[in-house]
């Protein structure tokens, strides 16, 4: 790699961080460091833009963003080697164990993997209080899917190549930066950066990986602030957490021949009913609320009568009450359908005792839940797009943001930087153009929040 010298009588930046932004909360208590009020969104102070000015201006921050510059090659490399190694659902360890093996490779002091496949890289073990720069390991991509991930042209192409390769890409980029440039050597703040490669942030993981550092790790509380990253682009800032809830629905009943059993109540015939009545159902726009029935399994031939039939229903909202409300409309379109199959089948043969069984089995529930507009962190990316002349929109979405943003913490998810499209497909991309943009602006937010955050 191409290292650009350090200015070795420049003060260590973590104490000159400490200097600039020791007294942001008490210069403007309104900046508040957990989800209170719901004040009107505000643009970022002035002051605070200075600060963020300074910050880019010290001579190793100033060296480590240029040399993001020179580092593209590697970064490809780092891209293309995480994306062609499988990561499916619930099997991501084989990207964590990688992982770990690049931070030790960087000079991360203090690396650690846990029992879901969650892997940590810190500079020395993390004392009071931490923010953390994070990157979900694993993919949509059933096991045996062909990770070909390749480069053609400028382009990376693959299963996974953006989505989330570019966010774990960057992630050891930053990594990288603040061990060869000392970024936070004498930090006279307690405050230190945890690198991590966390799993099940896709479909039926459930956000498992984050929900565990949260609620079940030692690093539960010492956290204070967090970045995810996650696919590519700049031009977003998720601080908004989209809820879900999703669940199996399976009804079964006796099955028999589609001759000499027919009249038998039908799982599948009282499946599409249940469809029916809970397609109907009012949906809000103002918070908007959203349903799909994405998946459907059942029967084994067509002159069968089925044993068991199911479907997969995704139930999304702004609002926790929405999703709530929208759950008990499928439960009475199920329990409907269910009474008026076995209604048609006393009616129409002699198995009147023949009975359908149903199942509704919750298989996600991701927590909604928003920053204040005037969030100190939201406030901080906000100051940092406007000193890179950068443009972003806040948006709502679901991403592992949305367990510390449940929780009342700080946290937000933008883009590793470049271009991607066609996620979640086998022809997914990455343009690596404006990769060094979206890495600087990591950057100063995490330097800045360490010098800020208590």
């Amino acid at each position: 790699m191409n290292i650009v010298a350090m200015n070795q009588e420049s003060p260590a930046p973590g104490v000159v961080f400490a200097q600039l932004f020791r007294g942001l909360v008490v210069r403007w208590p309104h900046l508040p460091m957990s989800p209170a009020s719901r004040a009107p969104a505000a643009e970022p102070l002035p002051a605070l833009q200075q600060e963020i000015a300074r910050l880019a201006a010290l001579p190793q921050v100033r060296s480590a963003m240029e040399w993001f510059r020179d580092q593209e090659a590697q970064f490809t490399r780092w891209q293309l080697e995480v994306a062609r190694i499988a990561a499916p659902p619930f099997g991501e360890q084989a990207r964590s164990d990688w992982l770990a093996e690049q931070f030790a490779a960087l000079g991360l002091g203090c690396i650690e993997q846990d029992s879901l496949g969650n892997v940590f890289g810190s500079q020395a073990a993390v004392g009071a209080s931490c923010v953390s720069i994070s990157a979900h390991l694993d993919t949509v991509f059933p096991a045996g899917t062909s990770m070909d991930a390749r480069q053609q042209g400028r382009k990376l192409h693959g299963p996974s190549v953006s989505d989330n390769s570019a966010g774990v890409t960057a992630v050891l980029a930053l990594a990288a930066a603040v061990v060869r440039f000392g970024l936070l050597q004498g930090n006279s703040t307690p405050t230190s950066l945890l690198f991590i490669g966390n799993v099940g942030e896709e479909g039926e993981g459930d956000l498992r990986g984050m929900r565990n550092i949260f609620t079940d790790s030692q690093w539960k509380d010492k956290i204070t602030a967090s970045v995810v990253i996650d696919g590519a682009g700049t031009d977003t800032i998720v601080a908004e957490a989209l809820g879900s809830r999703r669940f199996e629905v399976t009804l079964r009943g006796p099955g028999g021949h589609s001759w000499s059993d027919f009249g038998a109540p039908n799982p599948i015939v009282a499946l599409a009913r249940a469809i029916h009545l809970f397609s109907q159902t009012r949906v809000s726009s103002s918070p908007k609320t959203t349903f799909n029935i994405g998946v459907i399994h059942g029967g084994t031939s067509v002159n069968s009568i089925p044993q068991s039939a199911s479907m997969r229903v995704d139930i999304r909202s702004t609002s926790a009450f929405e999703i709530e409300r929208l759950e008990l409309e499928l439960r009475s379109a199920v329990e409907h359908a269910t009474e008026e199959e076995e209604i048609r089948s006393a009616n129409d043969t002699s198995l009147r005792s023949a009975e359908l069984e149903a199942e509704i089995l919750a298989i996600g529930n991701r927590p909604a839940g928003e920053l204040p507009p005037n969030a100190c962190i939201l406030q901080i990316a906000r100051a940092v797009d406007a000193y890179l002349g950068n443009t972003a929109k806040v948006q709502r979405a679901s991403t592992d943001a949305n367990i510390p943003i449940s929780l009342g913490r700080e946290a937000i998810a933008i883009g590793a930087g470049g271009a991607g499209g066609g996620a979640h497909t086998l022809h997914e991309w990455f343009d690596p153009a404006g990769r060094e943009l979206g890495l600087r602006r990591i950057l100063l937010i995490v330097l800045a929040l360490a010098g800020t955050v208590k």
